[in-house]
């Protein structure tokens, strides 16, 4: 029979993109023409979104290969007030080991591990110190996380402070209400900046989709950060009341795929918040494969911004090797 390892790297047989290879979106003119003639047909959006986990096929040894898949994509994040760093250690030591050893070995792996560790700036540091020694980049949430209301000279001192910490991702939220009040030029201008201050860092754009008010707004919005050089495209904060959804997911994605056939450069894509069941990855990753391809099927160009799927992911795992799940207490997260 086939080994989970085998599928697991079947799941994208394309040559994958990487770190090294991926040449980054240097952004370009603000092309409001482009931007004009986004147009959305929500209910054709909804019906295309239902299919998907509808007519889930995947089973068995190939459903344990994307769920160890998905754990690659991770964004490991903890973000509440209460955090502390001793709590944000144990994350990044969760980071590192994401699955048990025993199952991990069961399924003909040695090592795996996530995509980032996502924290508030305070925190960078001693999220760096804890992963010494591994690739695992710190992420930081940026620019007043998660309203985005703060002065924007703070924004980008903000920025800046977390690079300097050893961030080597800034997750940014854009000021909503450009967007609501269709001032694209000043989205444009301020994502462009934020870029520019992050230098090396890679910018994630958090659109807080739910706030954005139409399909046809998310659409728009993920050009507009595009073109000013975003390195990705976020959906949601995970502080709104609506998070990541297909839907919104799927004019996301197409609008990365245009950019793509447009200006040959590809941009990544990050849900984030709401994703807390293993089933509900498998959602993601294959609306991924379906509209944007294997290339896109690694943690370079795609990611999750999640902390409590890795329990579920991890249990439904442990399941497919013992036949059994574990109880709560062997799968912890901090």
């Amino acid at each position: 029979m086939t080994t989970t390892k085998a599928r697991t790297e079947s799941v994208a047989d394309a040559q994958p993109a990487t770190a090294d290879t991926l040449v980054r979106n240097p952004g370009m003119p603000l092309d409001m023409g482009w931007v004009g003639r986004v147009h959305i047909n929500r209910s054709a959006i909804e019906r295309r979104a239902a299919t998907l986990p509808a007519r889930r096929t995947v089973k068995k040894e190939w459903q344990a290969a994307w769920l160890l898949r998905a754990i690659t994509c991770l964004d490991l994040t903890t973000l509440s007030g209460d955090d502390t760093p001793g709590n944000v250690r144990r994350l990044c030591a969760k980071a590192l080991q994401p699955v048990r050893p025993e199952i991990l070995q069961a399924l003909g792996f040695e090592s795996l591990h996530v995509g980032a560790v996502c924290v508030y700036h305070q925190f960078v540091s001693t999220a760096v110190d804890a992963l010494r020694g591994s690739d695992i980049p710190v992420a930081a949430v940026s620019t007043g996380f998660p309203a985005g209301l703060n002065a924007f000279e703070q924004k980008l001192q903000e920025i800046a402070a977390s690079v300097a910490a050893g961030a080597r991702e800034i997750d940014i939220v854009i000021s909503r209400h450009h967007v609501l009040t269709g001032n694209w030029q000043a989205l444009y201008d301020e994502v462009k900046a934020f870029r520019e201050a992050c230098g090396e860092a890679h910018l994630k754009t958090i659109l807080a989709t739910h706030e954005l008010a139409t399909l046809r707004n998310v659409g728009m919005a993920s050009l507009v950060c595009m073109m000013a050089g975003a390195d990705f495209i976020k959906t949601s904060t995970g502080k709104e009341p609506v998070n990541a959804t297909l839907p919104v997911g799927l004019v996301m994605v197409r609008a990365i795929r245009d950019y793509y056939e447009q200006t040959g450069y590809k941009v990544g894509f990050k849900p984030a918040g709401g994703i807390r069941a293993a089933r509900s990855s498998l959602d993601w990753l294959a609306l991924i494969k379906e509209e944007l391809g294997n290339e896109w099927l690694n943690n370079t160009l795609f990611r999750f911004g999640a902390s409590g799927l890795l329990s579920d992911i991890e249990r439904q795992l442990a399941h497919f090797v013992s036949g059994q799940y574990a109880a709560a207490y062997e799968n912890p997260m901090v």
